[in-house]
């Protein structure tokens, strides 16, 4: 469980956090928030060390980790989303295979909206998680996902709204790949354990249960 470099397709070396489980244990993509590669998106990778799968968390900012809410949005803002799906994101995923069995992906926010876009352009992924985050049709239509898709949204999200949500499910529904969606009385980045304000427990208790239900399901 240390930080370490893996390559991306374009040959460039990329930061990451990794958390082995073991050889041929399935591997996951865990990728970061808005905030950056901090120690909370590492101790989630360790919790799915701990459950049986190799994780690695790739540094998005390079080693940059927003200090508050402005700056966070600046540094996303200023991401290189298809950059980061197509070589980072792609580069974690081909670094898994060659340790692990099959591979998800999955993120929160920022990192959920990339899920999205991992499962629709990244080869060789087999399964998304994706908590409250949807990227504009344009860079990833979900109608285009055609692997197993698990998605966590809460009801009082000024950004990822209900009718964003249902939106995102009657595509997938309509292309013939219907996901399993969960809804949640919850505020936004209601996983994050980190921020008091938002972070309600028995949310995150029940939609990390049904993540690991979902991820060992599909990757063994």
């Amino acid at each position: 469980m240390a930080m370490m470099e893996f390559q991306r397709p374009d040959g460039t070396p990329c930061r990451g956090y990794l958390a082995e489980a073991g050889k041929g244990k399935p591997g996951i993509v865990v990728i970061q928030e808005w905030w950056g590669l901090n120690p909370h998106i590492c101790t989630i990778a360790d919790r799915f060390a701990a459950a049986g799968f190799n994780a690695l968390a790739p540094d998005l900012y390079q080693g940059r980790i927003a200090k508050d809410a402005d700056e966070a949005s600046h540094m996303m803002d200023a991401l290189d989303f298809p950059g980061a799906t197509h070589q980072d994101i792609r580069g974690a995923v081909d670094h898994l295979r060659a340790i692990s069995g099959k591979v998800g992906v999955m993120g929160f926010c920022m990192g959920g909206a990339l899920t999205i876009g991992a499962v629709v352009h990244v080869p060789h992924v087999d399964a998304g998680v994706c908590f409250y985050g949807v990227p504009p049709k344009a860079f990833a239509d979900p109608a285009r996902i055609r692997i197993p898709f698990q998605g966590h949204f809460a009801s009082r999200d000024g950004w990822i709204t209900p009718a964003v949500v249902d939106a995102l499910e009657a595509d997938m529904k309509a292309a013939g790949n219907p996901p399993e969606i969960y809804r949640y009385t919850a505020d936004h980045a209601f996983f994050n354990r980190t921020r008091p304000e938002v972070y309600d427990e028995a949310a995150s208790a029940l939609a990390w249960e049904r993540t690991l239900a979902f991820l060992h399901r599909h990757l063994g």
